[in-house]
């Protein structure tokens, strides 16, 4: 009985999450941005730098930089810094819009929209956030950057990993799905078989006593 409890309170947790995962969007994860662009159409560039000590306030700014492809040196083609934006690079000028962290200047997510894409825009990106941490006596500053190598295609076409990484998912969901209900069911029945041996028993004592007591009154007349 305890392990089907167990099984059962595991089902609630996974139904609870699967309903609450896109709640969920308080804390922060480091996800890499997609790489591939539709020309003609808007893309995204992530870039999300998660703070480590969130307990120590820090304040930080944001530089994108560019190399297109056949290219040696990156350019600096756009700034953030918590409040407004510059756009540098005259290639990009209204195309890059501000996607990441809003209303604060502890900036973590650093994505930008970039907006009618062209075949130009192929190359690597570099994300570089320059941020302060505000300690008691002291400030210490960090540089992180990360790259997003990026390829416009004429048409959306999706990679192979990514199939099969889709692919994988449904097939582990419906395999946890499969024995979760493999195991409600031998739960139920364990529950169910352990009842009816219950009032099994339950009638058996029912019985022996009712045959007692008649015994008893037999016992009392023929005494009379």
């Amino acid at each position: 009985k305890y392990k089907c409890f167990i099984h059962l309170q595991i089902i609630k947790l996974i139904n609870f999450e699967c309903s609450a995962v896109s709640l969920c969007s308080g804390a922060c994860a480091e996800v890499d941005s997609d790489t591939e662009a539709v020309a003609g159409k808007s893309f995204k560039l992530g870039c999300i730098s998660c703070k480590m000590r969130g307990e120590v306030e820090a304040t930080a700014t944001v530089d994108w930089m560019f190399r297109a492809r056949g290219e040696a040196d990156f350019v600096h083609i756009y700034s953030y810094d918590g409040e407004a934006s510059s756009i540098i690079d005259e290639r990009f000028q209204d195309r890059m819009e501000w996607h990441g962290s809003k209303n604060t200047f502890d900036l973590q997510d650093a994505s930008v929209d970039l907006l009618n894409v062209t075949f130009n825009d192929s190359g690597v990106y570099r994300c570089m956030f320059n941020r302060v941490l505000s300690y008691k006596h002291y400030e210490f500053s960090t540089i992180v950057s990360k790259e997003v190598h990026l390829t416009v295609e004429g048409k959306a076409t999706r990679g192979t990993a990514s199939i099969v990484s889709e692919v994988m998912m449904y097939v582990s969901i419906i395999g946890l799905q499969l024995w979760l209900l493999v195991e409600m069911i031998y739960c139920y029945r364990k529950i169910a078989a352990a009842g009816e041996e219950a009032l099994r028993a339950s009638a058996a004592e029912y019985l022996a006593i009712a045959s007692e007591s008649k015994d008893n009154c037999a016992g009392v007349q023929v005494a009379e």
